[in-house]
């Protein structure tokens, strides 16, 4: 009689799969990333590899390659012959990251009624949050971060991977530049009513109406940043 082929264990079916245990060079670029977003590390300041290998308690070449995502992200900069710094946003810059982010956040407006439920119930979570910290003694950062998750929810309302992935990559510049800018505490309640405005509008189903409303807050948003630019 022919052998019947052996029936594979399921542990033998999974045998090829396997999974990387997060990386001392992640955990290194999540501390360093904390530090910046906290204003621990100012806008210029250089990052030395040794001298962060030494308190990090991490090799050399971890920082490097660290150092390197930072780089990619666009929170730091290789300085030809003085190695890497604190990348220092222009007004230019500024300007550029506002546009961009006004575009991926008017199509998440504009999305609301396609949206899913899932999407849609992220934005009034995200709002709900930042509304319980703006009445407690939140830090300027915790603010900052969860003034940052409503707009994230708001572009989350496109569900494209992709404009999600840009989306990320802009609000990391945007807290860097908030970073040494305290002023997320002085108007908090301020936004929340504002950001409540504009859920209010979005559930109601006026999105023209609430895709002004957003346009006249990343406006305001830009200016201020602008304006902390040229006072700092």
């Amino acid at each position: 009689m022919p052998e019947h082929p052996r029936v594979r264990s399921a542990g033998d079916a999974f045998a090829h799969l396997s999974v990387e245990p997060v990386s001392t060079v992640d955990r290194v670029v999540e501390e360093l990333r904390r530090a910046l977003f906290d204003g621990e590390l100012d806008p210029g300041t250089p990052l030395r590899e040794v001298a962060l290998a030494e308190s990090l308690g991490v090799a050399r070449s971890t920082v490097r390659e660290a150092l390197g995502v930072l780089v990619a992200e666009g929170l730091a900069d290789r300085v030809p012959n003085k190695g890497t710094a604190v990348h220092e946003l222009t007004a230019e810059e500024i300007h550029d990251v506002c546009r961009a982010r006004a575009v991926l956040e008017t199509a998440g407006v504009q999305r609301w009624r396609d949206a899913s439920d899932e999407s849609r119930e992220a934005v009034r979570t995200a709002l709900a949050e930042f509304t319980r910290l703006a009445g407690t003694s939140a830090t300027s950062q915790e603010l900052t971060a969860a003034h940052l998750q409503i707009h994230r929810a708001l572009a989350g309302l496109t569900e494209s991977p992709r404009l999600i992935a840009m989306a990320e990559s802009l609000y990391a510049e945007i807290r860097l530049a908030l970073a040494s800018v305290d002023r997320a505490r002085r108007n908090a309640q301020e936004q929340a009513h504002s950001h409540g405005d504009l859920l209010q509008l979005l559930e109601s189903g006026d999105l023209a109406e609430a895709e002004a409303t957003l346009a006249s807050h990343l406006a305001g948003a830009e200016k201020s940043l602008v304006e902390s630019l040229r006072t700092s």
